[in-house]
This record gives structure tokens, C-alpha cells and sequence, in this order.
């Protein structure tokens, strides 16, 4: 009567069972390590020997009939909770789709990209040297010793002594000229750092520099190459105009004025009246830098070229604060999708 009863009450509780969860905890009770049959089963050794075998035969049917009844319960509420599932997540084809706002490549992204397509197309390589550089590449091998003057025109970040955050993309020409014999023709884009911050700088932005190096080198090649430069990047009708500068490693340096992107050279606000706006600084590279770099300067001449991505940006889309390229207002960057 025993085993009937058990029976019983393990079908009842299984019956009432909610989900597969309460199920198992019913299984459990009954056939579990501290299960109610498995007392049964350790409670042989009270009996006779000669009444063990047909009790255990007894008990094991008992648990055979309690299995068979849990495992017909059991696939019964997995039917019942897969169609709850299914239910739940069934999908309103009548409602309005959820739209995703496409992206767009940053303004400066855009301008390194097309920057990087002009020069690539005249024959220059990019190199992207380390962001943290030492004192030797960033300052001395540029012809900029530790006490020259040309070191109080920027502020900068030094980790140590000896190391820093790069002021120019110019350190990766010297490591480019110390590993290849020219000819030469690379590009050098990435994040420079400097302690300036106003309307049109910022601590942290991207330059981009040029180096040329070969037999016969002039300025007039560097003149082409930038007007090349400013009507692409601008408009068909730009002009450039090179003005006299002083940079350490160039000699001699100019400052490089392109026709104003706003009143096409005729004098406005944006241009103070001149019709010039001054974009990037260049020159033919100093001798000095080349016999840093075991490049014989009475063989091989060159140009170097060096200007601010976000500057150029700023041009080409009108903006007039650089701040606006790096706050991520979603506003502002929207503007520039195709």
C-alpha cells in the first residue's frame, strides 16, 4: 500500500506543477538522494534477507512508474512553456519599423581620407610614426638643439626628461630618412599634443606632414605640388601663394597662403580684408636635418611640408570653432553625411 501511496502523492504534486522548475523540485522530493524512494531503498537492510528481493523488485517498479510519469509531465509543460515563448515574442508585422540613423565619417576623418587619396596619387607613402617620442626625434635631430630659441614656440607635454608627446608628425621623417636611402616620398598623418587651447586650437589634433627627398629637388616642385593640393581640396579656381617663414629644420621656409574659401580672394571677415588665409608651413629641408639623417645634402635636396587637419577642415566646411570637432554634438556632425 505503501508504494501506491507514494504513487499517489508524487503524481498529484507533478500534476500541480507550474513550469519545469517546480517539476524538478517535485522529482526531487520523490526520487532524489534524499528522495522518499530512495529511503525505501536504504531501508532494505531492516528487512529479512529473504524479504529483500521482492521489496526491492517492488520499489524499483515504483520508481520506474514515478520516472515515466515525470518525463510524460515533464514534455507536456515544455510544450506548454515553448508556446508561451513563442507567443511572447511573436513579431506585429502592422507596426511601424524601427529605424537606425546612419553614420557618418567624422569631418576630419573625411578630410585625412581625401588628404591621404591627393598625395597618395602623387606617389607618397604614409608612415605613422609612435605618438610618444623622445627628445632626439621630436627636437635635436630637426636641427632644434636643447637650447635653441625655436623650442619657446610651442609648450610640451613631457613624460620625462627624455620623452614626450609629439609636437610634430616631423619626427617621423627623421626615422623614415635614418632607415631608407632616397629617393623618398612619404606622408606622416596622425595626433599631435600641444599646450594650446582657443577658438582655432587645441591641446590634441591631427597634422599631417610631406617629405621629399631626391636629386634636383626645388621649390618650384613644392609650389606645384601645392596648388595641385589647393584645388583639390578646395575649389578649381584656388590659388597659393608662399610667403618667407623661419622653421629650424627648412631653409629656406615659407608659410603657404591659399585665396580665401569664402570670398574667392575679393577681401572679407574671414580673410581680414586680405584675401589670403594662411593654411601650412613648408620649405626646403634644412642641410642639417639631412646630415642628421647620413643623407649628403651636396647630392640629395628636399621639401617638407607640414599642416593641421582640423585647419584644413575648418576651411573646406566653414567651420569657425574648433571645440565643434570634438564635442560630438550630434547636430553638428549630422551635417556632414552624403
Amino acid at each position: 500500500m505503501e508504494d501506491i501511496e507514494l504513487l499517489n502523492e508524487a503524481t498529484q504534486e507533478a500534476e500541480a506543477a507550474e513550469d519545469s522548475r517546480a517539476l524538478y523540485e517535485v522529482k526531487m522530493k520523490f526520487l532524489g538522494r534524499t528522495g522518499k524512494v530512495t529511503a525505501l531503498l536504504k531501508g532494505m537492510k531492516e528487512l529479512a534477507a529473504e524479504a529483500r528481493p521482492a521489496f526491492g523488485k517492488k520499489v524499483n517498479a515504483l520508481r520506474e512508474a514515478l520516472e515515466e510519469k515525470f518525463a510524460a509531465i515533464e514534455e507536456r509543460l515544455k510544450k506548454r512553456e515553448l508556446e508561451r515563448k513563442l507567443e511572447g515574442e511573436q513579431i506585429d508585422v502592422t507596426m511601424p519599423g524601427r529605424h537606425t540613423k546612419a553614420g557618418a565619417l567624422h569631418p576630419v576623418t573625411r578630410v585625412k581620407d581625401r588628404l591621404i587619396d591627393l598625395f597618395s596619387g602623387m606617389g607618397f607613402e604614409v608612415f605613422e610614426g609612435p605618438e610618444i617620442e623622445n627628445d632626439y626625434y621630436n627636437f635635436t635631430a630637426l636641427n632644434t638643439p636643447a637650447d635653441h630659441p625655436a623650442r619657446d614656440m610651442q609648450d610640451t607635454f613631457y613624460l620625462t626628461e627624455e620623452f614626450l608627446l609629439r609636437t610634430q608628425t616631423s619626427a617621423g621623417q627623421i626615422r623614415v630618412m635614418e632607415q631608407k636611402k632616397p629617393p623618398i616620398k612619404i606622408l606622416s598623418p596622425g595626433r599631435v599634443f600641444r599646450s594650446d587651447d582657443d577658438a582655432t586650437h587645441s591641446p590634441m589634433f591631427h597634422q599631417m606632414e610631406g617629405l621629399v627627398v631626391d636629386k634636383g629637388i626645388t621649390l618650384c616642385d613644392l609650389q606645384g605640388m601645392l596648388d595641385e593640393f589647393a584645388r583639390t581640396m578646395f575649389a578649381e579656381t584656388t590659388k597659393t601663394r608662399l610667403r618667407p617663414s623661419y622653421f629650424p629644420f627648412t631653409e629656406p621656409s615659407v608659410e603657404v597662403d591659399v585665396s580665401c574659401t569664402a570670398c574667392g580672394g575679393k577681401g572679407c571677415a574671414l580673410c581680414k580684408g586680405t584675401g589670403w588665409i594662411e593654411v601650412l608651413g613648408a620649405g626646403m629641408v634644412n642641410r642639417r636635418v639631412l646630415e642628421n639623417c647620413g643623407v649628403d645634402p651636396d647630392v640629395y635636396s628636399g621639401f617638407a611640408f607640414g599642416m593641421g587637419i582640423e585647419r584644413i577642415a575648418m576651411l573646406k566646411y566653414g567651420i569657425n570653432n574648433i571645440k565643434l570637432l570634438t564635442e560630438n554634438d550630434v547636430r553638428f556632425l549630422e551635417q556632414f553625411k552624403d
